[in-house]
């Protein structure tokens, strides 16, 4: 323990010689003092402090991200080119402590930093909460400076009616491999459809087994609904007509509400805690009297949010999942600088980024089956071949960036939603063991194999 507490001094040493953590500390404190000072919102508690939450947190986790590439490249690379290195090889340690060392010191590192800047966002918030009126104070402890769990309804399977729908329609068709697919696709959208949209004077029902509500509702706290629908016509600025009955024969209260909503954004609105039945459930029903069709999307249409703990440890959990990505990129950087000179290092390791920042686009040809697009007569691939060796590799690629960023942390807090001790494991097993482990593996084995007395050896 004594070698790796000097590596990990040295490391720490390394780094406050760079510049380059002393303008990162700047702009920190810029990012937690200053731009909550010159953010717009809506004029309510409300949205300011999401959008202090969001700009506040995301600033820091990019700022903490490109330094710790940089310094993780850093470190090793510029004491392998300026033989610094050779002074600690030669000592008994052997070079897979070296390697852990240094990643330990970027941890520490970070974990201070980090530490630091949440505790000033959370300071923050709370100050300017306590100056708010006791109305608006109580609309932040009810639904953002809260950890909140979410119910909704369980999506059913399409699979079967998918495959027996795709069965009959092959039996007058023929149809090659990627044409069965798309035909699949085509399917799919349309079974779901039957489930999402809400045709003019139609109704669309929700039931949820609200039984983990319950317990929010002996502490008195309030339950929530949120939802977001889209509409088949819309039009610029209107809103439209929500008729909602919330109950059943086996809850206490039964309520109509009648609301005028604008499609394509989150709504929240209290609903008393006597609406749930006595089975537990909770039955919603929606009556659409709108000239057009609204759609719910199954995964963010409609969900029931229940208070479960309070703000403060859901804050912390999600300052560990950033803690674990920045692990994740200290990884990455050591691993470069393992093989690479320091300039070499930080620009793949920088493209690294970049490439899983286009994570979305990659994401679209993944599920169009195309990069280069289709021909709009035929509807083949324009280029087949390229499609046949880009695809595989952004395939690959959404699947590592989905388990990195499976956990949102910033969205969480935004909107008052719990980080689950189970989802924070979840992110620690797939970001720092997982895709950490792999990148260390790298890493450590690059470092082995390096002839360390090859000054600028690449």
């Amino acid at each position: 323990m004594q070698r790796l507490y000097a590596i990990i001094w040295l490391t720490w040493k390394a780094a406050f010689r760079f510049r380059l953590i002393w303008v990162i500390s700047v702009l920190l404190a810029m990012a937690v003092v200053l731009l909550p000072l010159v953010i717009k919102h809506d004029g309510t508690a409300r949205g300011f402090t999401q959008i202090l939450l969001t700009y506040t947190l995301s600033s820091i986790t990019a700022l903490l991200g490109i330094s710790t590439l940089w310094l993780a490249c850093g470190t090793l690379a510029r004491d392998i080119e300026e033989s610094q290195i050779q002074l600690v090889a030669v000592k008994p340690i052997p070079r897979w402590q070296i390697w852990f060392g240094k990643w330990l010191g970027l941890i520490t590192l970070n974990m201070m930093m980090l530490g630091i800047s949440g505790a000033c966002v959370y300071g923050l918030l709370i100050y300017r909460s306590a100056k708010l009126p006791e109305k608006e104070q109580q609309i932040l402890r009810n639904e953002v400076l809260v950890a909140r769990s979410s119910m909704r309804e369980q999506i059913p399977d399409f699979k079967a009616d998918v495959e027996r729908i795709l069965n009959e329609r092959l039996k007058t068709l023929t149809l090659t491999p990627d044409e069965v697919r798309d035909l699949r696709k085509q399917i799919e959208e349309q079974v779901k459809a039957a489930q999402q949209i809400v045709p003019k004077d139609y109704r669309r029902e929700w039931v949820i087994d609200a039984k983990k509500a319950l317990k929010a509702v002996e502490l008195g706290r309030p339950i929530y609904l949120r939802i977001k629908f889209y509409v088949a016509q819309p039009t610029i600025g209107a809103t439209y007509l929500c008729l909602w009955r919330i109950g059943s024969d086996t809850s206490k209260q039964v309520i109509e509400l009648e609301q005028r909503l604008a499609n394509e954004t989150f709504h929240e609105f209290p609903v008393p805690p006597d609406v749930i039945g006595s089975d537990g459930k909770l039955v919603i029903n929606f009556v659409n009297r709108n000239q057009t069709a609204v759609l719910f999307p199954l995964d963010e249409g409609l969900e029931v949010l229940y208070y479960e703990g309070g703000f403060l440890m859901n804050f912390v959990r999600a300052l560990l999942i950033i803690l674990f990505w920045l692990v994740l990129l200290a990884a990455i950087g050591l691993a470069a600088s393992s093989f690479l000179s320091f300039p070499v290092a930080a620009f793949a390791t920088m493209s690294v980024m970049i490439f899983f920042f286009s994570s979305d686009i990659m994401r679209s040809s993944v599920e169009e089956n195309t990069v280069f697009g289709r021909d709009h007569e035929t509807n083949k691939q324009i280029n087949p071949v390229m499609d046949s060796i880009m695809l595989p590799l952004f395939k690959l690629t959404v699947k590592v960036v989905d388990l990195a960023q499976a956990y949102s942390p910033v969205d969480y807090l935004s909107s008052g939603r719990t980080i689950s001790w189970f989802e924070l494991l979840s992110a620690f097993g797939q970001v720092v063991v997982l895709l950490g482990g792999v990148a260390s593996a790298i890493g450590i084995t690059a470092f082995y194999r390096r002839e360390l007395a090859i000054a600028g050896s690449t």
